[in-house]
C-alpha cells in the first residue's frame, strides 16, 4: 500500500462501490445556533425563521401554544445546513476517495430542522460506471438525513469521481 493511500480508508475506493449498497453513516450531528445563524447571515437570507426566536416563539404561540412551550427553540435551520449536514456525514464512507464532486442533484427538504435538533445521515448506491480516465469510476449516491425522531428532513443526490485502487494503491 503507498504512502497516499494510506491517508484514506482501504474500502471505499470505485470497485468497492455495488450498487444497491445501502450505508447508514456513524456519526450525528446536532444543529447549534452557531453553524445555523452563521451561515444563513453569510449567504443573506433574511428570512426571520431562521434567527430571530423572538418571531419565532411568538408566531407559533399564537397559533400553537403547547408546541410553543414544549420546544427549547423554534428557529428553523437554514436547508443549506441540513443538507450539508447529510454530506458531511456520509463523506466519510462515501467520497473520501474522491477525486471530484460532479454534482449534486435533486435536492429536497421534507421536513423543518431546529435548532437542538440531530440529524443521521444514509447513503445508497444508485449507480456505477465507468469515467474516461483509467485511474477512476463515476458513483451516484442518493443520501438521506433523519432527525432524532427518524423523520426526513433532507435527501439529494451525488455524483462522484472515485479513485481506482488498481491504480491508486501503490502510489
Amino acid at each position: 500500500m503507498g504512502r497516499l493511500t494510506r491517508l484514506t480508508s482501504g474500502d471505499n475506493f470505485f470497485e468497492d462501490f455495488e450498487v444497491g449498497q445501502t450505508m447508514r453513516h456513524a456519526r450525528g450531528k446536532t444543529v447549534t445556533v452557531l453553524e445555523n445563524v452563521n451561515l444563513t447571515n453569510m449567504v443573506m437570507n433574511t428570512a426571520h425563521g431562521h434567527f430571530n426566536e423572538d418571531i419565532m416563539s411568538k408566531a407559533l404561540a399564537r397559533t400553537n401554544p403547547e408546541a410553543a412551550a414544549a420546544r427549547s427553540s423554534n428557529v428553523v435551520s437554514y436547508g443549506g445546513v441540513n443538507f450539508s449536514i447529510v454530506l458531511g456525514l456520509s463523506s466519510q464512507d462515501t467520497v473520501e476517495n474522491a477525486l471530484a464532486e460532479i454534482g449534486l442533484d435533486k435536492i429536497s427538504l421534507k421536513f423543518p430542522v431546529l435548532h437542538g435538533d440531530t440529524i443521521y445521515a444514509y447513503s445508497r448506491v444508485l449507480e456505477k460506471r465507468d469515467s474516461d480516465r483509467e485511474d477512476a469510476g463515476i458513483v451516484v449516491f442518493q443520501h438521506w438525513g433523519l432527525n432524532q425522531n427518524d423523520k426526513l428532513v433532507a435527501e439529494l443526490q451525488r455524483t462522484a469521481l472515485i479513485k481506482r485502487r488498481a491504480f491508486w494503491e501503490d502510489r
